[in-house]
Parts: C-alpha cells; sequence; structure tokens
C-alpha cells in the first residue's frame, strides 16, 4: 500500500542515465576531432614566427607581387633581391 508513490517515479532515472551516456559519447567524439584536426593557432603561431622577408617571399612565390613590387619591397627592407 504505497498510496501512488510506487516505482513511477524513476521513470526519469532512464532518462537522465540516457542522457549522461548520450552526453559522454558527444565529449569523446568532441576530444577526438579536436585532438586529430589541425587548428587555425597552428598556422597563426607559424605566420606569427615568420621574417617579414619569409613573408614578402612567400607572397611573391604565389604570384601576389610583380618583380619590380618584390624588388622594392626588399630593398625597402634593406636587404638585396
Amino acid at each position: 500500500m504505497m498510496w501512488g508513490y510506487g516505482y513511477d517515479g524513476w521513470g526519469w532515472m532512464w532518462a537522465v542515465g540516457g542522457l549522461v551516456i548520450v552526453g559522454i559519447v558527444v565529449l569523446v567524439v568532441v576530444l577526438i576531432r579536436n585532438s586529430t584536426a589541425p587548428t587555425k593557432s597552428a598556422t597563426t603561431a607559424t605566420a606569427a614566427t615568420s621574417t617579414p622577408r619569409q613573408i614578402l617571399d612567400e607572397r611573391y612565390a604565389r604570384g601576389e607581387l610583380t618583380t619590380e613590387e618584390y624588388r622594392e619591397r626588399v630593398e625597402t627592407l634593406g636587404g638585396k633581391p
């Protein structure tokens, strides 16, 4: 004689348990994706350590600068082309 307070209240425990399992699976997936994918911060850190001359050489190699622009900017930096 439980007066309606039997096992009816335990149904929400299954929902909470399911949400915990889903949360753990999502957490594992996010951790795996973040540990294997290259990040923008890695490329930004590499770019931050480049010298102005290296950046200029890369832009010239990609065709962003003409030969005249390249030589002018190298001279501005104090170097020889």
